[in-house]
């Protein structure tokens, strides 16, 4: 789409045309919230109070409206059918229609998002395009990032968290996302994305500045961080790219490079694109599912005992199931009760319908994925945690449709991994007073988790 600009903007310095991104894709939208929440329009109040503790309440207020909500930006569902409608419909598109702005700030919002760094959630992103280059994007990622190389990605896994908490012996109290929540995923990122070992610690650090870059209402200094971690590792990753064509090793990413299809495979701009993509979404949505699921299982101490009953991969006969297993269906039910992302965003392509309400062309519809998780038309006892729940895997935490999340066999893989391996090493570990909740408003996560880690298991 060719946007028109108006001659200022056409003229602004980088410093000033970041300033315009930022406020037509934070600023404004938080104070639009702020005016929402003040008019007790729920859908405002939902946003600007994520991090009360009152999430679910208002989920339930919401629910308590309908299976659709009107909102004062468009519609919000918390309903797990609806959800799955609209994931799964063809008439809705990812992310919310700046377009819908009305002259001047909807072409500025347009043309300030094509100015900045290839981020997670601008094009050619697979979470910012539709098909046809949907299509072929997924086909050849999907290739790669298989179920079968995830599985041989497991004992890698098990080797890494292994030796994070061989690193914690001899102490007694840590961060656990410091100290192993958050380095078990980027160092298996950084090995999907083929990073020498010298070149690690500053993935990570690119890491975790763009990880906020899938968030909704950043303040400016965290925004210019933003960008300036997305900027960094797209100019790394552009010499990165450059050495695996001309020395490709046995890494996923390697193997991405290479990959076509019908003789076509991902320019230089589309494979910086899924690399992002993979670092800043694959990093803090484990993060986050580890610290998550240590906090729930910790409180729920008889459930965390009867996960820890048998020997990891053993079968304990008598119709119960192994303990890998167990394992599975628990990580389901932590994404399921505390998922890593709170919700997504949609508009519709043309004029459509939703459950029986007539929805013209670019209308916004937030999904509540976990409100979904806990909608008691699908979940007996939904605001109970319970790791042998037998449906815990009908989460909607890795959306759906076309954009079910890429990375969700590496997801549970290493939440199964991380989990299992920590707790079967320290049984006894408790989580101390002090922890603390990110800021954000769609990722939901712990910044900071301490813990005393006990007796290691003999």
């Amino acid at each position: 789409m060719t946007v028109t600009v108006p001659a200022p903007l056409r003229e602004l310095p980088g410093t000033a045309r970041t300033a315009a991104r930022w406020s037509a894709q934070h600023a404004a939208p938080r104070l639009v919230m702020r005016r929402m929440a003040a008019t007790g329009d729920l859908q405002g109040t939902m946003l600007m109070e994520h991090g009360t503790g009152r999430l679910h309440e208002i989920f339930e207020q919401i629910r308590d409206e309908g299976r659709v909500y009107r909102g004062s930006l468009g519609y919000v569902t918390t309903s797990h059918q609806v959800c799955k409608e609209v994931l799964a419909g063809g008439d809705f598109h990812v992310g919310f229609a700046r377009g819908r702005l009305p002259g001047v700030l909807g072409k500025a919002a347009l043309w300030a998002q094509a100015g900045g760094p290839i981020g997670p959630l601008t094009p050619p992103s697979l979470l910012a395009v539709e098909p046809p280059d949907h299509t072929r994007y997924r086909k050849l990622v999907t290739r790669v990032f298989s179920v079968r190389a995830v599985q041989q990605l497991r004992e890698r896994a098990i080797t890494v968290a292994d030796e994070l908490l061989d690193d914690l012996a001899g102490e007694s109290e840590v961060d656990l996302v410091e100290r192993y929540c958050s380095r078990l995923p980027m160092t298996m990122i950084a090995e999907i994305l083929g990073v020498p070992p010298e070149e690690r610690q500053k993935v990570l650090e690119f890491g975790e500045g763009a990880a906020p870059s899938l968030d909704l209402g950043l303040d400016w200094a965290t925004f210019r961080d933003v960008e300036a971690s997305l900027a960094a590792f797209e100019e790394w990753l552009g010499e990165h790219i450059a050495r695996l064509r001309a020395n490709p090793s046995d890494d996923l990413m390697s193997q991405l490079v290479a990959a076509t299809e019908d003789g076509r495979g991902l320019d230089d701009h589309e494979l910086r694109a899924t690399a992002g993509l993979v670092l800043a979404a694959g990093f803090e949505t484990t993060v986050n599912l580890l610290g998550n699921g240590v906090a729930l299982l910790t409180r729920h101490r008889d459930q965390l005992d009867g996960l820890l009953a048998a020997d990891p991969g053993g079968d304990e006969g008598g119709g119960a199931k192994p303990a890998v297993e167990r394992w599975t269906n628990a990580v389901d039910e932590v994404l399921r009760f505390d998922p890593p992302v709170l919700l997504t965003g949609r508009s519709t392509a043309t004029d459509t319908e939703l459950d029986g309400r007539s929805l013209p062309a670019q209308t916004m519809v937030t999904v509540v994925l976990a409100a979904a998780n806990r909608d008691p038309e699908v979940f007996d006892r939904p605001q109970e945690f319970d790791v042998t729940r037998e449906n815990a895997g009908d989460h909607l935490s890795f959306s759906g449709g076309r954009h079910y999340c890429l990375g969700a066999a590496l997801a549970r893989m290493e939440g199964e991994v991380g989990l299992s391996r920590l707790l079967a090493r320290y049984p006894d570990l408790e989580v101390l007073p002090g922890a603390t909740r990110r800021p954000t408003r769609i990722l939901r996560g712990y910044a900071t988790l301490p813990v005393r880690l006990g007796e290691p298991a003999t």
